[in-house]
């Protein structure tokens, strides 16, 4: 992630169990959460959550169109964003620090998901849960290292160590707790995104534990009231964004991004649930759940693929608003065409099925149930 100022993200593997299996990892995380039905210690679950799939898709597009440019400036002199413009504007108003509170979200859910399910297939899930993350810290650090210096999976990593993991041991009323203290922490501190992650974290971990997860798909109502509680919070929140960066020093005008932000990413999350009650259902799944079940597989992809046009084939991405949305609109339809063939095919993504195999130590199967 470009720091404050741009949305990252990611997270990762399915947020929801494969047919069969318990709801999973997050953000990211899809499929089941460990081995299959069959294998030694599993237990039964339930078919996968697929408004998270969705949410999570939604979250990827905005996740690439906020990073396109800051990735391609590892390649182009010009600075992200350098292009200007009424573009710059409205990229600023609807995608900046929109997206990246998701993943945050959806990856504390995902984390609390498979707690419950590990808990029930192993003697010690806070050890699977440790080496969950101290693999993903390793592609983290690698995805920096040799890619993107903008990488936050090693971030999330970091932060499931500090915070989500030790809060396993707190009650569920303690977490819930804990999540606006560091939320509000964090827009004190000019948006200081650990903070932000760490309440975001604790939240969907609280969400999870007080089985509002479980009924996320049975309500229009409560999305729609949470909707619009978030929209008329919001409006003042931008109207803050926008005064404050034209006429107010940068601190404040953190601050100001990051709440607008954080709300206008609930304002997000409760449409497309209320959408997901409509007609519209069918071709939002289409569309994006073969993004979000991908997540991770999509996310290190994309580094390459904004490389690769700015490098090998010189798009001036970072000097052109035109040039910046045409490659995330190819990059983003040639993910979702693989990502659609390849779960004809297979249980989980390639890098989604890796991640779960060295995480619970044994190889889960691969091809899809025919």
């Amino acid at each position: 992630m470009s720091h404050t100022d741009r949305s990252s993200s990611i997270q990762i593997e399915g947020s929801g169990a494969h047919s069969g299996g318990r709801p999973a990892d997050l953000a990211g995380p899809g499929a089941q959460d460990g081995p299959a039905p069959a294998s030694p210690g599993a237990s039964p679950g339930r078919p996968r959550i697929a408004a998270l799939d969705v949410v999570r898709g939604v979250a990827l597009c905005g996740i690439l169109l906020a990073n396109v440019q800051p990735i391609a400036s590892v390649a182009d002199l010009a600075a992200p964003g350098s292009a200007g413009g009424p573009a710059e504007e409205w990229m600023g108003l609807l995608v900046e620090q929109r997206f990246f509170p998701i993943f945050s979200l959806l990856f504390g859910i995902g984390f609390s998901l498979l707690l419950e399910s590990a808990g029930g297939r192993v003697a010690h899930p806070r050890r699977l849960l440790l080496r969950r993350l101290l693999i993903l810290l390793a592609m983290g650090v690698a995805h920096f290292l040799l890619l993107w210096r903008g990488d936050i999976l090693s971030t999330y990593a970091v932060m499931g160590l500090l915070v989500l993991l030790p809060s396993t041991w707190l009650p569920r009323r303690a977490v819930a707790a804990l999540s606006p203290v560091f939320l509000a922490a964090s827009w004190v501190m000019h948006g200081d995104r650990f903070l932000l992650i760490a309440g975001l974290f604790l939240l969907g971990s609280a969400l999870t534990r007080y089985g509002v997860v479980d009924r996320i798909e049975r309500s229009t109502r409560v999305p729609a009231a949470l909707g619009l509680v978030f929209a008329v919070a919001a409006a003042p929140a931008l109207w803050w964004q926008i005064t404050s960066r034209t006429g107010g020093p940068h601190d404040l005008w953190s601050s100001a991004l990051s709440v607008s932000g954080t709300l206008l990413a609930g304002l997000y999350v409760c449409a497309i649930l209320v959408l997901l009650r409509t007609p519209l259902r069918a071709a939002l799944q289409v569309v994006f759940a073969p993004l979000g079940r991908m997540a991770l597989t999509n996310y290190l992809t994309a580094t390459v693929l904004v490389l690769v046009a700015a490098r090998l084939f010189g798009v001036p991405v970072g000097r052109s608003w035109t040039a910046m949305f045409l490659t995330a609109g190819v990059i983003l339809a040639l993910q979702w065409a693989w990502s659609t063939l390849w779960l004809r095919r297979y249980r989980f993504g390639p890098l989604e099925w890796l991640w779960r195999w060295a995480t619970w130590g044994r190889r889960p199967p691969l091809r899809a149930l025919s």
